[in-house]
């Protein structure tokens, strides 16, 4: 027989009634110290604000081309005769004069050259041959006063021609087969010679390339490009909207990006009249002519910049450019009236601006905001 205990009961359920009430006084607790924090955070606060000088100091409008340091003028060498490199004389960086002789090619000669040039021979001492025997015969009837001197010297000049046509058809087989002629050795065309004078700036060939001479079929083998240093330009390109701001003569100035602290002077000299579709982006091609005295360390290749100035004011009244203000077509500052007092309190003043760099603007108007005026700028604290 269960026998029910009342004592028990009455205190589980006592215990069960305190957590509910406590649970709810906490629920209570929280949202009441929300709302007073709220309430009192949305109280009005002082906004206190930077505060920023106008300055004076000299101010440029500049855009910049992006390019590469390159010699005005590249000559590419050729061969004038067709075969294999069997000695080169130059390497990259080799200073050279006009003449100078920097490869020696092998002559491979064709076929068909090296046949009809050996027919040629053939031809002459046949032709010599002839024209020896009608000589001496002419000639021994002549001194018996058998034979007229007319005769005889025709007969004379026909031997003689007929000895030259001989030396000449030997010549042409060397040139075919050596490339070397007899009457011209220092011309031969198996001697490469700089066209000009300056820095080797490549010989993408080795000892054993074949080589091809320039003809109208085909431009030929370059054996070595030559470039005169002192004479390099920056030629970079400018977007189609910024184009129209550039006028030739205009001064620049070059970094280079492997020289820190470059800073070249130079001088616009050719601006392209034809864009062209630089990946989807219209752009105009610009050469600048850099200063010959001031380029010792430039290498051609360099990657570069050109800063261009497009409009320049010295010895203006500027301020930063976040101090500004816009509304639809007016521009303000809000100028500091409280002094050292707080809170802060500002006019808000229509102004004129000029020339920008991205940064600082010149102030045109109103006069009446100095050096000594202050303005507002961002917000520091609340």
């Amino acid at each position: 027989m269960k026998i029910n205990n009342p004592t028990v009961y009455n205190n589980t359920g006592l215990m069960k009634k305190f957590f509910r009430i406590l649970m709810w006084t906490i629920i209570c607790l929280i949202f009441a110290g929300t709302f007073v924090y709220l309430f009192i955070n949305s109280g009005d606060k002082d906004v206190t604000y930077e505060l920023v000088s106008p300055t004076v100091q000299n101010i440029e409008r500049t855009t910049v081309l992006t390019g590469d340091i390159e010699p005005r003028d590249e000559i590419e060498i050729k061969p004038q005769i067709s075969g294999i490199i069997s000695e080169i004389l130059v390497e990259p960086g080799d200073h050279v004069n006009n003449g100078d002789v920097i490869a020696k090619i092998k002559v491979i000669p064709e076929a068909t050259q090296l046949s009809s040039a050996e027919s040629r021979i053939r031809v002459a001492s046949i032709s010599l041959e002839e024209a020896r025997q009608t000589y001496e015969r002419t000639k021994a009837l002549y001194d018996k006063k058998y034979e007229s001197r007319e005769k005889y010297e025709v007969d004379l000049a026909a031997y003689e021609r007929a000895k030259q046509e001989l030396e000449q058809a030997n010549d042409q087989l060397r040139i075919v087969r050596d490339g070397v002629s007899a009457f011209d050795t220092q011309g031969s065309n198996t001697l490469v010679r700089a066209t000009t004078t300056g820095i080797v700036l490549e010989v993408p060939v080795k000892v054993g390339t074949s080589v091809i001479q320039s003809n109208t079929f085909n431009d030929g083998t370059t054996i070595a490009k030559i470039a005169d240093m002192t004479d390099l330009i920056f030629k970079g390109k400018i977007d189609e909207t910024e184009v129209d701001l550039l006028r030739e003569g205009m001064p620049v100035r070059i970094s280079v990006g492997a020289i820190q602290g470059s800073d070249y002077p130079a001088v616009i000299e050719k601006i392209a009249p034809m864009a062209t579709d630089d990946n989807g982006t219209n752009t105009f091609e610009v050469k600048a002519a850099l200063k010959s005295d001031q380029t010792a360390k430039l290498r051609a290749g360099y990657s570069a910049n050109a800063a261009v100035i497009l409009e320049a004011a010295n010895d203006v009244v500027t301020i930063p450019e976040r101090v500004l203000e816009y509304a639809n077509d007016s521009v303000f500052v809000y100028v500091l009236t409280s002094g050292d007092k707080t809170p802060q309190t500002f006019d808000k003043v229509a102004v004129k601006t000029g020339l920008s760099n991205g940064i600082d603007v010149q102030l045109l108007e109103p006069a009446t905001i100095s050096t000594d005026s202050q303005l507002r700028g961002n917000k520091t604290s609340k």
